[in-house]
């Protein structure tokens, strides 16, 4: 298939452009290198079936010729960049989302959107099923990324309903794995580069808040699963692996054999206290789970940011654990 991928130079979709490649699909890769980096794709230099173009989607998205999919991953996505970018953040989820779906009904494409767990905020159900719609405070410090995403699910679910066009909503919970940046906020790469460091690990409130953490190459599985199929979701994707922030910080620490001590500060606005997917119609629909437990991860993932010490060193001033 010809595939075109926003964000694609990003941790998670330059994770899905190899994917795809490797099994021998053509990919378009859109990005504005606002939150990625070409070192993610330098890799992918020469391929034959591979193209980068440099756009930002909220302002357009022009590809020529055929396409059979369309992956919508461009966005901010951790609490430093969409804090930093509020109103980038808010245009991809909304005129970003318009014009990547425009793209497809014009083509006849098959389009998937990375939708987030964020949609269910601070949940009131747990584990999280598709069914439930959520507890967000919408003009919250998050809600331009939360709002953003449950948006664009709205005017995706309409282009399915409205216009015909073939979609699928994918509700991603935290995935961690290589190429995340050092400097992202997210809490396993500010966990681990804290502690490859030496610094004290960033801990929010009591640290006794709940994440389920899914390792990319696990993630990827599912999400081109949902490429090749005609499933509407939405369908949340995601480990349902349930660590406390004390827990994976403790975990890190003997992992990385670390010296680091456990700091706590207080908790963020409408940080979710508790955070679980109910993954039985991604297993039903798409025939996926995840099977690369939280310790495997994580040793991966350590040795990578262990191979980048002066990233690593770079980032400790920045480090703000987000979770």
């Amino acid at each position: 298939m010809r595939i075109v991928v926003s964000g694609g130079a990003g941790f998670l979709g330059s994770h899905i452009c190899e994917s795809l490649l490797d099994r021998g699909d053509e990919v378009v890769c859109l990005d504005d290198w606002s939150t990625s980096s070409p070192e993610n794709l330098a890799h992918l230099a020469g391929h034959p079936g591979f193209t980068v173009v440099e756009t930002d989607v909220s302002e357009r998205v022009e590809v020529a010729g055929p396409v059979d999919a369309v992956a919508h991953f461009a966005s901010p996505a951790s609490p430093p960049d969409y804090h930093r970018r509020p109103l980038e953040t808010l245009a991809v989820g909304s005129r970003g989302t318009e014009n990547m779906l425009r793209l497809a009904q014009r083509t006849g494409a098959r389009f998937v959107l990375a939708s987030t767990s964020e949609i269910y905020g601070d949940p009131l159900v747990h584990p999280q099923t598709e069914e439930y719609w959520g507890n967000v405070n919408s003009i919250g410090p998050r809600s331009v990324y939360d709002e953003a995403k449950r948006y664009a699910e709205a005017v995706t679910a309409a282009y399915g309903r409205t216009l015909g066009t073939d979609v699928g909503i994918l509700r991603i919970f935290n995935t961690y794995g290589p190429r995340m940046r050092a400097r992202d906020g997210r809490v396993i790469s500010s966990f681990v580069c804290q502690a490859l460091n030496g610094d004290p690990l960033t801990c929010y409130g009591d640290g006794l808040q709940t994440r389920s953490f899914c390792y990319v190459d696990d993630l990827v599985r599912g999400i081109v699963a949902m490429i090749d199929s005609h499933e509407p979701g939405p369908v949340n994707l995601g480990n349902p692996g349930e660590f406390t922030m004390v827990e994976l910080a403790s975990l890190v620490i003997h992992l990385t054999g670390s010296p680091s001590t456990v700091e706590f500060h207080p908790l963020p606005t409408d940080d979710p206290t508790r955070r679980r997917p109910d993954i039985t119609r991604a297993t039903e629909r798409l025939g996926w789970r995840p099977f690369i437990a939280l310790e495997e991860g994580l040793r991966r993932t350590i040795a990578y940011f262990a191979s980048r010490p002066d990233e690593v060193r770079a980032a400790a001033s920045a480090l703000v654990g987000g979770q």
